[in-house]
C-alpha cells in the first residue's frame, strides 16, 4: 500500500493519493481515509473512529474531561484547538483572519449582518442567509415522501426520515434511551455529565446544547422570528408557534385516559392527571397545604406574606392575583361577560353565574352534616353551620356585640352611625 518514496528524507507515500507521510504509522493511519476502516470504538455508544487518538478526544464528551484551560478566564475546553480559539478572543489575535472564530463570536455577540431582502430575517454569515433563500426561491429542495415536509439539505432530509422510520442507532450506554443522530446523543449524555459548553456571553446562563442557547439569546434580543399567519403574533420558538396554533385550529392531541379530556399542552395534562391521583407536590413550608402546582403555591404564599402585586388603577384596590384585578375592573367598567340563557341575567363573574344557573335548576350541593338542610352557595351553607355551633365571628367594636351573620352585624352597625349623626 506504500512505497518509500525518498530514502534521505524517510517519507511514506500513499499509492491512492501519492500524499506523502512521515512514518509508517501515520501512513496507516491515513489509508483507512480510502478504506473506510474505523478500528477504535467507543464503549458507551459504540461510536466508531479511523484513530486512536479521534476516540481519546471523543470520549471526552462522556466524561465530561477537559484538561485545556484559559489562564485568563478559567474556562475550560476537550480539545486543546478550542482553547487556543478561545484565548484569540481574549488577546484579539487574528481577529482579522480566523474567519471561523469571528462567525462564532457573533452568536454570543448576536451580531447578524446578512439580512433576507424578502422577509428581513438576519443571520451571522452569508452561508446561513444562501440557505434561508432557498425557501423563498425555491431552488434545491428535497421533500418527504411520507409527510411531504420541504428541506433545502439533503441531509437534514435524511435525519428527518428517521423520525419516520423510527430508526434509533444511537444508544445511551448510561440510561438506555435511544436517538437517530449521534449529535442528538452527545446532547442527551450532557444530561447525565452535567456538562453544558454553551454559555451566554451576556447573563451567563449556559446551555447543553448549541440550539439552546440560539433560543435563549432571543430572550435578550427581542427576536420571534416564527409568525402566526392567522392572527399575526410573534414566537421566538417554533414549538411555540405549534401550540398556539391549536388555539385557532381547536386541536387538544393530550387526552387523559381516566376520564377523557383533553388539552393543548401535554404539561396541562400532566397537571390535570394530579386531579385523579391526589398528587399535591408543592408544599408550603409555613402552613403545610399542599397544591397541584406551582403557581397555586406561589400566590397562596401572598396569604402568609401579605402581598398583594396587582393594583387597580381607578380606586388603588390591591389584590393578589391578576385575575382578581381583572374580575375587579369590572365593577368600574360595568362589564358582565357571563350571561344566564335563561332569563338573561348577566355577571361579572363565571362563579357567579353558575350559583345563579341553581336558582333555574334547583341544584343545592352543599348539605350540612348535621341537620340534612342543603344550599346552592358555601357560603350559605357556613352561615348556618353557626346555628349549631353558635359562633359568632362578627364582633362590634363600639359595644362588644356579636353576630352569626355579616349583614346583621352591617345593620347593627348603622345604630351606632345614627346615634353618632345625632
Amino acid at each position: 500500500m506504500h512505497n518509500r518514496s525518498d530514502s534521505r528524507e524517510n517519507l511514506f507515500s500513499c499509492e491512492v493519493c501519492g500524499k506523502l507521510l512521515a512514518s509508517k504509522h501515520s501512513l496507516m493511519a491515513h489509508v483507512r481515509i480510502h478504506t473506510g476502516e474505523k478500528p477504535y470504538s467507543c464503549g458507551v455508544c459504540g461510536e466508531a473512529y479511523a484513530q486512536n487518538s479521534v476516540l481519546k478526544l471523543h470520549m471526552r464528551t462522556h466524561t465530561g474531561e477537559k484538561p485545556y484551560y484559559c489562564s485568563i478566564c478559567g474556562k475550560a475546553y476537550a480539545q486543546s484547538s478550542h482553547a487556543k480559539r478561545h484565548i484569540q478572543s481574549h488577546t484579539g489575535e487574528a481577529n482579522g483572519q480566523n474567519s471561523t472564530l469571528n462567525l462564532h463570536i457573533r452568536t454570543h455577540t448576536a451580531k447578524k449582518i446578512y439580512s433576507c431582502e424578502i422577509c428581513g430575517i438576519a443571520y451571522a454569515n452569508n452561508t446561513d442567509l444562501k440557505i434561508h433563500m432557498q425557501f423563498h426561491i425555491g431552488e434545491k429542495t428535497y421533500h418527504c415522501e411520507s409527510c411531504g415536509k420541504v428541506y433545502v439539505q439533503k441531509s437534514a432530509l435524511m435525519k428527518h426520515i428517521k423520525s419516520h422510520s423510527g430508526e434509533k442507532a444511537y444508544s445511551c450506554g448510561i440510561c438506555d434511551k435511544a436517538y437517530s443522530s449521534n449529535w442528538a446523543l452527545t446532547v442527551h449524555v450532557r444530561s447525565h455529565t452535567g456538562e453544558k459548553p454553551f454559555p451566554c456571553a451576556i447573563c451567563g446562563i449556559a446551555y447543553s446544547s448549541n440550539s439552546g442557547l440560539k433560543i435563549h439569546m432571543r430572550s435578550h434580543t427581542g427576536e420571534k422570528p416564527y409568525n402566526c399567519q392567522v392572527c399575526g403574533s410573534k414566537f421566538a420558538h417554533n414549538t411555540n408557534l405549534i401550540r398556539h396554533m391549536r388555539t385557532h385550529t381547536g386541536e387538544k392531541p393530550y387526552s387523559c385516559e381516566v376520564c377523557g379530556s383533553s388539552f393543548i399542552k401535554k404539561c396541562n395534562l400532566k397537571v390535570h392527571m394530579r386531579t385523579h391521583t391526589g398528587e399535591r407536590p408543592y408544599i408550603c413550608e409555613v402552613c403545610g397545604s399542599s397544591f397541584t402546582t406551582s403557581s397555586t403555591l406561589k400566590v397562596h404564599m401572598r396569604t402568609h406574606t401579605g402581598e398583594k402585586p396587582f393594583s387597580c388603577e381607578v380606586c388603588s384596590l390591591s389584590l393578589t392575583t391578576s385575575s382578581q384585578l381583572k374580575v375587579h375592573m369590572r365593577f368600574h367598567n360595568g362589564e358582565k361577560p357571563y350571561s344566564c340563557e335563561v332569563c338573561c341575567s348577566s355577571f361579572a363573574r363565571s362563579y357567579s353565574l353558575v350559583v345563579h344557573m341553581r336558582s333555574h335548576t334547583g341544584e343545592k350541593p352543599f348539605s350540612c352534616h348535621i341537620c340534612s338542610s342543603a344550599f346552592a352557595k358555601n357560603s350559605s351553607l357556613k352561615a348556618h353551620i353557626r346555628i349549631h355551633t353558635k359562633e359568632k365571628p362578627y364582633s362590634c367594636k363600639v359595644c362588644g356585640s356579636s353576630f352569626m351573620k355579616l349583614s346583621t352585624f352591617k345593620i347593627h352597625m348603622r345604630s351606632h352611625n345614627s346615634k353618632t349623626e345625632k
